[in-house]
């Protein structure tokens, strides 16, 4: 689809027919097509980078040590 947007907008041009405001429509639509599926390419190549990429290594927890006092148990 990006390619065809590109080939439809320089079709336009090369033939005279951008020259027209229908002309100048069609050159800007088709350029627009070519600019989304450009970005949802570049979105979707993101997205299988971002999820080739191994899992960060998560810092290990400190364990709580004991305290030497404990709270008495409540009685009710």
């Amino acid at each position: 689809m990006i390619v065809c947007g590109i080939g439809a907008a320089v079709w336009l041009v090369v033939t005279g027919q951008a020259q027209s405001v229908d002309g100048l429509f069609l050159v800007l639509t088709a350029l627009l097509v070519a600019v989304v599926f450009g970005l949802y390419v570049k979105y979707m190549i993101g997205r299988a980078m971002e999820a080739a990429q191994p899992p960060q290594a998560q810092p290990a927890k400190a364990v709580a040590k004991e305290s030497p006092v404990k709270a008495a148990p409540v009685q009710g």
